[in-house]
């Protein structure tokens, strides 16, 4: 059985990981807690997302849904294409309640009920998109399932979706957005997605889940290099930490896992900077969530803590162990 997900590690219900501290990759910090910030992106009070639009896959709650509310303090039009039309009986959301969240935080927002697989689906949702707000400047590829089984345990079925959601549905999403997105004035694409990284390892430990974000990531080359005479953007963006999201919650290692993990907001601040940022200039990159907020000037993470402390970190999937820490390094930015 596959999981719907957002970025970040889940695993398949019936798949035992263990502890996060035994996931591959997963480490403990040795840095000190340093004094616990205000969260909030400060820095980049002057570059906002007010009037602007964005479609996303996905949203219902997580990651998505996070910087579906960060954008939505700025004042953004926000359509999310999701199938969440009831609620899941072990996830919280909908479609729905996501929409009445942003509204609240002080957006426009629109359900559309639809399946990122199918075109119909997708050309409705640009449609209904354009419709109500008037054009779109933003798409941010969220929609994900995950299946962490091995080759020899994965069903056809499961290896299938994955691949669909992940790449077929990136890809239509961004083609029908595509005349919008060149009529913007600073057209961006964000792909939740990690930095390709073609040590086996990764792919001897999940091959059919590393192709499925690997193809998100591929698709990021090559819509920034297409798109780059359009003036519209692409970027990946990809946490560093496990982030506390319900499905981390329920799948993969319970308040074990909450425990090490950042919040969804680091994941929402960074997308708001790099949607803010000058499309001509950034694109093409694979950001991870820490370094774009060092990057803007943030010199302490902590306040992202799901548990305040010095506590472990665990690190995300298809990234090289390494320390992880809150405090900027001085050879950054």
């Amino acid at each position: 059985m596959v999981a719907a997900a957002t970025a970040g590690a889940v695993a398949a219900p019936g798949v035992s990981l263990g502890p996060p501290s035994h996931l591959p990759g997963c480490r403990r910090s040795t840095e000190r807690r340093q004094p616990r910030p205000s969260r909030g992106l400060d820095m980049t009070s002057d570059r906002s997302l007010s009037g602007k639009t964005i479609l996303m896959s996905g949203g219902s709650r997580g990651i998505g849904l996070a910087i579906a509310l960060r954008a939505a303090r700025d004042g953004a039009n926000v359509a999310l294409l999701a199938k969440t039309d009831q609620p899941h009986p072990k996830l919280e959301g909908t479609v729905h309640t996501a929409a009445a969240e942003i509204e609240a935080a002080g957006g426009r927002a629109l359900a559309v009920v639809g399946d990122v697989r199918d075109g119909e689906s997708v050309a409705g949702a640009v449609a209904k998109t354009v419709e109500a707000f008037g054009g779109i400047d933003v798409v941010v590829n969220n929609a994900s399932a995950i299946d962490l089984r091995p080759t020899a345990e994965l069903p056809l079925k499961s290896f299938d979706l994955m691949q669909q959601i992940e790449i077929r549905g990136t890809f239509a999403l961004v083609q029908a957005a595509l005349p919008h997105l060149k009529a913007a004035a600073n057209g961006h694409i964000l792909t939740l997605s990690p930095p390709i990284d073609l040590n086996p390892r990764w792919f001897g430990q999940h091959l059919g889940y590393a192709l499925a974000k690997y193809g998100m990531s591929m698709t990021t080359i090559g819509f920034a290099e297409e798109l780059r005479a359009d003036g519209v953007a692409a970027n990946s963006l990809w946490p560093r930490t496990l982030i506390a999201t319900a499905a981390v919650r329920n799948l993969l290692g319970g308040e074990d896992s909450i425990a090490m993990a950042r919040t969804p907001e680091i994941m929402a601040d960074a997308a708001h900077a790099i949607l803010t940022r000058d499309a001509r200039q950034a694109t093409g990159n694979f950001y991870l969530d820490d370094e774009v907020l060092w990057a803007e000037g943030v010199e302490d993470l902590s306040g992202y803590r799901t548990i305040p402390g010095d506590g472990p970190l665990g690190l995300d999937l298809f990234l090289d162990e390494q320390e992880i820490g809150d405090r900027r390094p001085v050879t950054v930015g």
